[in-house]
């Protein structure tokens, strides 16, 4: 990926892709509905997309003005050839400037407070390196 589009702030993807992610806008998971509440209208002092389409890859949840993206992970990330796909994936994010917090289901459904508290602190991270 060429630095114009590492910095951009879809990383050049594709129509598919912009087309999917909308469609999983409307298929949230609870999990993900859960902590979309918290999110959006920047409750966190920042603007959260849902769903957003980042090169071939798509963000549960992404702020372009702190480059960080937040993943909530189903059972199907405690399969080994998804653990490598996600690992890689987070390389490839790196790559592109971009932090990832990931949590699973069972944490937003049942740490919900905690879950905030890790994200507050990258936040606050982030922010004092600007």
């Amino acid at each position: 990926m060429n630095d114009d589009l590492k910095h951009s702030l879809n990383g050049g993807a594709e129509p598919n892709t912009f087309k999917f992610a909308k469609e999983l806008r409307f298929r949230m998971t609870p999990s993900e509905e859960i902590l979309w509440n918290q999110l959006k209208g920047k409750k966190l002092g920042h603007k959260f997309r849902r769903q957003h389409p980042f090169g071939k890859y798509i963000l549960d949840f992404y702020c372009h003005a702190l480059r960080l993206s937040i993943e909530i992970d189903g059972q199907i990330h405690l399969n080994s050839d998804q653990r490598k796909l996600d690992k890689f994936r987070t390389q490839e994010l790196t790559r592109c400037n971009i932090n990832e917090l990931r949590f699973t289901n069972d944490q937003v459904k049942n740490s919900l407070q905690a879950v905030l508290s890790k994200i507050r602190k990258e936040i606050n991270k982030i922010e004092s390196k600007t």
